[in-house]
């Protein structure tokens, strides 16, 4: 299994996201395109000391994008969004 750390990338803070930390206690993550829900969910109870009740992930494909002639595209990445248990909460997000 793979570390913890290289699974999840970094926290993805949008207004959507924050919406859904204040009314659902979802998180979303940037995670490792190779990553199951099982390892996505396992990383999380590991680095933030918390229950997960469910994960769900999507695949954001990359944009095309150009720079003058030539085009070129970014890559594709993996979205994870996690539901904790009631009560529980990670403060990275709360700016403490």
């Amino acid at each position: 299994m793979k570390e913890p750390q290289r699974i999840i990338r970094r926290p993805l803070i949008t207004e959507k996201s924050t919406l859904q930390k204040d009314e659902a206690h979802q998180y979303v993550f940037e995670v490792d395109r190779n990553s199951n829900k099982i390892e996505i969910q396992s990383a999380v109870e590991h680095l933030f000391k918390v229950k997960v009740n469910n994960v769900r992930t999507i695949t954001v494909l990359g944009k095309m994008k150009r720079l003058g002639k030539r085009y070129g595209k970014r890559p594709d990445w993996k979205k994870a969004i996690v539901t904790l248990r009631e009560g529980d909460r990670i403060d990275f997000f709360e700016g403490a």
